[in-house]
């Protein structure tokens, strides 16, 4: 199990969930009713699941593709320790896994 601690835009906590390994953190969040829209499903065609890992876990990821680097290219707040919700499997190894929530998004689909 990874537990996963959900922070607000402004960084206080919002809620701490544990999921098993192998699930997205997209689903995640949403199974936790977290304000990331999603609106592509989870197929990477956008940017709005785009969330802000923090740094000690961030390093602890395998790096973004080059096609999640492109998205994030377009998303509102990135940081370099960002990446796309629906990217990020929860595996075993990843013990605990703290994001925080971006001020805004922006949703290129047209949604």
């Amino acid at each position: 199990m990874t537990l996963v601690r959900f922070h607000k835009a402004d960084g206080t906590l919002d809620k701490e969930v544990e999921a098993k390994a192998g699930q997205r953190l997209l689903d995640v969040a949403w199974a936790a009713s977290q304000p990331l829209e999603g609106a592509c499903e989870g197929v990477m065609a956008c940017s709005t699941c785009h969330v802000i890992v923090e740094a000690e876990d961030f390093a602890k990821l395998p790096p973004a593709s080059d096609e999640e680097e492109d998205l994030l290219d377009i998303a509102a707040h990135v940081t370099r320790t960002s990446r796309l919700a629906c990217q990020i499997m929860l595996t075993k190894e990843l013990e605990s896994l703290s994001v925080r929530m971006p001020p805004g998004s922006r949703n290129w689909m047209g949604r």
